[in-house]
């Protein structure tokens, strides 16, 4: 697969999966994801799966500071349902690199590696997403804004001819190189942008 070379350059994400240990799947069971990964899984690269990407990344660099994330130890929750907007998309990103899982997820051997019901939708009092460690409690909540990373004003002009599909072969060339412009920017140039991703801890209310 060919692909612009930025993607090798972002922060790659390494896990721990215990039933992927268990099961012979991978070398001690570590699994290292790179940008390029949830790209194949979405099938196009776009300023949601970069920021699903990134939300991920820094959520769970906040959750087990030092440590390697535990793949299927996460439970991870979304404010909106699943069918609003781009919420489909992000949470395929997320389940993907946390092993969190809806209904159809996988149940388990003995009591034990259960991903199903670790991925849900429509959660009250959160914002967009929280993650949560199944062994500690921790959480964090996670917001991306997009819109701090604006397309630039060429991307828009072309719009119109892409849509209408009456766009040159250079324009459709144009375009593509102008998107992915703005995913390295939202990638490399703003990963660490408190701005574009909000990561803050989210602890358990005190039981009243």
């Amino acid at each position: 697969m060919s692909y612009p070379d930025f993607f090798d350059a972002v922060a790659r994400i390494t896990l721990y999966d215990p039933l992927a240990e268990l099961l012979g799947a991978a070398d001690r069971g570590r699994i290292d994801y790179g940008y390029v990964d949830v790209v194949k899984l979405a099938g196009h690269s776009c300023p949601t799966v970069a920021g699903a990407y990134l939300m991920t990344l820094q959520a769970l660099a906040r959750l087990y500071p030092g440590d390697t994330p535990e793949r299927g130890g996460i439970r991870v929750e979304f404010g909106t349902a699943q069918t609003d907007g781009v919420t489909g998309v992000i949470a395929a990103v997320i389940g993907m690199l946390t092993g969190a899982a809806g209904e159809g997820g996988f149940k388990g051997l003995a009591g034990q590696f259960s991903r199903q019901n670790l991925l849900t939708f429509a959660a009250e009092n959160i914002t967009e997403v929280r993650f949560s460690r199944l062994d500690t409690g921790a959480r964090v909540a996670v917001t991306y804004h997009p819109e701090v990373v604006p397309p630039p004003p060429e991307l828009q002009e072309l719009m119109p001819a892409i849509l209408e599909g009456t766009a040159s072969d250079t324009e459709l060339t144009e375009f593509g190189r102008l998107w992915q412009m703005r995913v390295k920017r939202i990638l490399i140039d703003h990963q660490d942008d408190p701005a574009l991703v909000e990561c803050r801890d989210d602890p358990v209310p005190d039981a009243v």
